[in-house]
């Protein structure tokens, strides 16, 4: 049984968990070998914000969504203020920027370590043009995935094309007014499987520190070699005060894009309890954005966003409860298997009933897959 000091605990951390959801995981989308199309998919961006905004007002925890800058601006610039009033309308606000710099054909042989200036060039003014966008729509963080590398050996620079993505991010960061933040990612291979020119958070790390001051690294929990020790990476970035935020997925071998915890829940958890470790030490609390980034292709889309804000929610919940002061001292004296047992006993809890009266309390259905099921809203 949960104690009174418990329940506390988990209702604190509900009060100050948020998750952005990806307007992206709305529409219809599907594989390199084809696309298996849902009934009641997004086909606008209205659609995509109402779909959010159903989200938002089932799990409490959903008020943001990371928006796509070629999907989700069809008219540029000009339309930012136009989709932040669609995502108000919806009980929603608009969360990350993400700038699109792989799909079109001049991105062949990459962005911003393209060896063509121009083509350089016509990158960097998307991502300042995608910086603008997010000063309009009052968003934090713009986030950059880049599919720049190579597929054999010698066919690029590396050290000249990692000094133009430093050049460019730092001209990027110059666009940024106070309070914004790049979050450059990472990723280990796809689509170059040679080198990718941003491969591991230690390249994400020092280019953002190239870049300036408001740039941090963002953490995909796909983008790691099988076995890769997330947490490790998320502790030191942590340290280094370079943890800005992640997008969250599971996987079951490489960038899979599945449900969040519907692989490696105790992943996740320990994940959380990295930051809420992180945040009992230094009686600091780091400022993460935490994203949603899943392919929604077989399973109903918005249910499975549902699904995933509630898995979130319980983890997060759960890496709460570890009792960091007794950890501590496990720590320091070499008690492994009892600092072990911090970590299980906390996993182990089941804290539904008490994420069920925190919704109930806030005048959200107990169990908000459910209610979504009995809305009508689908149909």
């Amino acid at each position: 049984m949960m104690n009174a000091k418990q329940e506390e605990i988990i209702w604190k951390s509900l009060d100050g968990f948020e998750i952005e959801i990806p307007s992206w995981g709305f529409a219809q989308t599907g594989t390199r070998f084809g696309k298996f199309v849902q009934p009641g998919a997004a086909l606008t961006i209205e659609d995509k914000m109402s779909d959010a905004g159903q989200v938002h007002k089932l799990t409490g925890c959903c008020p943001a969504v990371a928006v796509h800058v070629l999907w989700d601006f069809p008219n540029g610039k000009q339309s930012a203020k136009e989709v932040a009033a669609l995502a108000g309308k919806y009980g929603v606000r608009i969360g990350a920027i993400n700038p699109n710099v792989f799909e079109s054909q001049q991105y062949k042989y990459g962005s911003l370590g393209n060896p063509n200036p121009e083509i350089r060039q016509a990158a960097l003014q998307h991502i300042l043009d995608s910086i603008d966008i997010a000063t309009e729509t009052g968003s934090r963080n713009i986030s950059l995935w880049f599919g720049d590398g190579s597929n054999y050996p010698g066919t690029a620079n590396i050290r000249r094309r990692r000094a133009w993505f430093a050049e460019a991010l730092h001209t990027a960061h110059e666009r940024l007014i106070q309070g914004e933040q790049l979050l450059v990612e990472y990723k280990p291979f796809e689509p170059a499987f040679y080198h990718t020119d941003i491969a591991d958070w230690g390249m994400a790390l020092l280019l953002a520190r190239a870049a300036g001051p408001q740039a941090r690294v963002l953490v995909d929990t796909g983008h790691h070699y099988q076995a890769q020790n997330i947490e490790q990476i998320v502790a030191w970035l942590l340290a280094e005060g370079m943890l800005g935020g992640f997008h969250f997925n599971d996987r079951r071998y490489a960038d899979d894009d599945l449900t969040i915890g519907s692989i490696d829940p105790y992943q996740v958890f320990r994940i959380f309890h990295e930051i809420h470790y992180f945040t009992w030490e230094t009686a600091s609390e780091p400022l993460i954005g935490y994203t949603i980034d899943q392919s929604h292709n077989l399973k109903p889309k918005i249910e499975e966003t549902i699904q995933t804000a509630m898995t979130a929610q319980e983890l997060y919940a759960k890496a709460a409860l570890v009792d960091c002061e007794a950890l501590a001292y496990h720590q320091e004296h070499c008690n492994l298997i009892d600092a072990e047992e911090c970590l299980k006993a906390a996993f182990a809890t089941d804290v539904r009933p008490v994420i069920e009266a925190w919704r109930l309390s806030k005048g959200l259905p107990g169990n908000p897959l459910t209610a979504y099921r009995e809305s009508g809203y689908q149909q």
